[in-house]
């Protein structure tokens, strides 16, 4: 089977997605325990923005590695420059600016939900480029339900303030940033090879990170240990993997209907943040996770119509 066939395929396309939605969701506890190995605090800035440039640089150089095993032409071709910077400007350098001082300053289970909030803008998008993929009375009232998810896993426990701060503006903001960066992959990828654009616009991005964080913080202010070294290399694996799982999906499928998997990066990203970080996942954060699961389902039901035409 060709890989169009594949991610053309509704179980393969699902597939993939969940693939990509796991390793996603696993980066939020191992992005924090990354920091707490290498003493990296909630105040340093820099370290975190170099160490995510030595994350992307080394992932763009796996997927650089294993498809030139695989003969693929991985050469760079002037006439993509625009392109390629373009969506690594917003797919990696900014995004994950935003993501990883944003997630210094929350918590992984928070961080992980309100990373689900990046298919509702997806889909906004979507409803302005894309004639076939507007939104209608369904979308917004699954929009709603996912939102109010994400303010119930803000509640903290015994209380009914909401705790909502720059940690979690940044990590929205990171959001709207990583939708932005998804939307023009999908459209570099009806000209350009996924591996090549997506190996590209990580080299181009984490230089970028590289060069910010390196000249503030020096270029190798950590000591790495074992332990920090397998962790790094999760790290620069999941984002090597699961971006090129996602933007082959996206290549071959219409936005709205692949968003919805995005919803599965907070479901993860719970119960791999209890499991590994022993964060307590009290009953607010299982009322969000509810409200978002059922954003999922509400966005992606077809209607009468839709069904009536199968």
């Amino acid at each position: 089977m060709s890989a169009e066939k594949f991610f053309k395929h509704p179980i393969g396309a699902a597939m993939a997605a969940c693939a990509a939605t796991f390793l996603w969701g696993s980066a939020f506890p191992f992005v924090k325990w990354s920091y707490e190995v290498l003493n990296i605090r909630p105040e340093e800035t820099w370290e975190q923005i170099l160490f995510a440039g030595y994350r992307f640089f080394l992932a763009a150089l796996m997927i650089f590695f294993f498809f030139s095993l695989a003969r693929q032409n991985m050469r760079f071709q002037k006439e993509n420059t625009s392109r390629i910077v373009r969506i690594g400007f917003f797919q990696t350098f900014l995004q994950y600016i935003l993501f990883y001082i944003g997630l210094s300053h929350s918590t992984g289970i928070q961080g992980s939900i309100i990373a689900g909030t990046t298919s509702f803008f997806q889909m906004i998008i979507a409803h302005f480029l894309y004639q076939n993929d507007h939104m209608n009375k369904r979308k917004v009232f699954g929009l709603v339900i996912g939102f109010t998810g994400v303010v119930f896993v803000n509640i903290q426990q015994g209380t009914l303030s909401l705790v909502f701060g720059l940690g979690e503006i940044l990590l929205l903001l990171a959001m709207v940033t990583g939708a932005t960066g998804n939307i023009l992959a999908r459209e570099g990828s009806q000209q350009i090879p996924v591996p090549y654009l997506t190996a590209y616009q990580m080299l181009f991005g984490s230089i970028g990170l590289l060069a910010v964080g390196g000249f503030a913080a020096g270029w190798f202010p950590f000591q790495f240990n074992f332990t920090a070294v397998l962790l790094l290399g999760y790290l620069s694996f999941l984002s090597a993997a699961g971006f090129i799982l996602w933007n082959n999906v996206m290549k071959y499928n219409k936005v709205g209907n692949i968003s919805m998997y995005l919803f599965l990066v907070p479901v993860f990203g719970v119960m791999l943040s209890g499991l590994i970080l022993n964060e307590a996942i009290h009953l607010f954060v299982l009322l969000g996770l509810s409200f978002v699961v059922s954003g999922i389902v509400i966005v992606n039901r077809k209607g009468k119509k839709a069904r009536a035409s199968i």
